[in-house]
């Protein structure tokens, strides 16, 4: 298995399985770190499609989904307010 092998394939694996955890909505702190795995999901993408041929359409779409990922990794984690009388972070 080649390097571009490993980019693929983690950055396939991680989208299910951050998918996943965003999709059955456990905690909002869960979520959070879904979108980071998100994050390490598309940059790897990103730069497999680009190391590729013919994968540029992967490129770009994982380009426009790291924005989006991002955004979900300042809602979540950085920008995040406490909820009073708890002690997870929900998003602002």
């Amino acid at each position: 298995m080649n390097f571009l092998d490993i980019l693929e394939w983690y950055g396939a694996i991680s989208a299910v399985v951050a998918a996943l955890v965003v999709a059955s909505n456990i905690s909002t702190r869960i979520s959070c770190w879904a979108f980071v795995l998100f994050v390490t999901s598309s940059a790897a993408l990103i730069v497999w499609a680009f190391m590729s041929e013919d994968a540029e359409g992967i490129g770009w779409q994982n380009i426009c989904l790291l924005a989006i990922n991002l955004w979900g990794v300042y809602r979540y984690l950085i920008r995040a307010e406490p909820d009073a009388g708890s002690t997870e972070r929900k998003p602002a």
